[in-house]
């Protein structure tokens, strides 16, 4: 598993057949700082990640750490990564 450092939190991607969950993540502190969902097409994946990046822009969080898990990135998993990056987050 991969774990955040004190400067960077983890950027955790779930993806089920209804939906795709993006938290943000201090490990160091144990909480969700911030979440986001969308339904199981490209799109709804795409506006997860951004709306996931707008929430860490305005929590002062501008790098990640990318959790993708198991998933390989393609797909929904890599429309969410792009429009996170696109929103401003880096990892």
């Amino acid at each position: 598993m991969i774990k955040s450092d004190a400067t960077k939190p983890r950027l955790a991607v779930f993806r089920s057949n209804q939906h795709i969950y993006g938290q943000i993540i201090d490990d160091q502190k144990g909480i969700t700082v911030a979440a986001a969902r969308g339904v199981a097409k490209m799109e709804g994946a795409t506006m997860a990640g951004k709306m996931l990046a707008e929430k860490a822009l305005k929590l002062k969080i501008k790098q990640v750490v990318f959790d993708r898990r198991r998933y390989k990135f393609h797909g929904r998993v890599k429309a969410l990564a792009e429009a996170a990056r696109e929103g401003g987050l880096k990892f």
